[in-house]
């Protein structure tokens, strides 16, 4: 095999995974924004950040990334609390809302069904 496929095939596997990886993010953003939104919260810098990435099996067997994503949220307006949202693949497998605000507990979205 030549070195120019083996090129070829690297740089279409980083493209799709930067890809793939925006569209997850773009869900992430949406997730935590709801999360925020029913607890009556506010969703920080309308944004949230890649923290980890590894390999995990869905219910399926079939390997995916699971990907955690930071973001922040207010629960007085004048304070920042963290949160994560945990996405396996495109689906959410839950979201995590500091337990300061909500002392013992902690808000979460059940995973959507494969």
């Amino acid at each position: 095999m030549s070195w120019e496929i083996i090129l070829l095939v690297g740089s279409g596997a980083v493209a799709w995974y930067w890809y793939d990886g925006m569209n997850v993010r773009e869900q992430a953003v949406a997730v935590g924004r709801r999360a925020c939104s029913e607890g009556k919260l506010q969703f920080l810098d309308d944004s949230v950040a890649l923290s980890r990435t590894r390999f995990a099996r869905n219910s399926l067997g079939q390997l995916q990334f699971l990907r955690d994503y930071r973001f922040e949220f207010s629960d007085t307006g004048n304070n920042r609390r963290p949160g994560v949202v945990r996405m396996l693949g495109n689906r959410v497998e839950w979201v995590s809302l500091d337990g300061e605000w909500q002392p013992g507990q902690t808000a979460s979205v059940t995973r959507l069904p494969d």
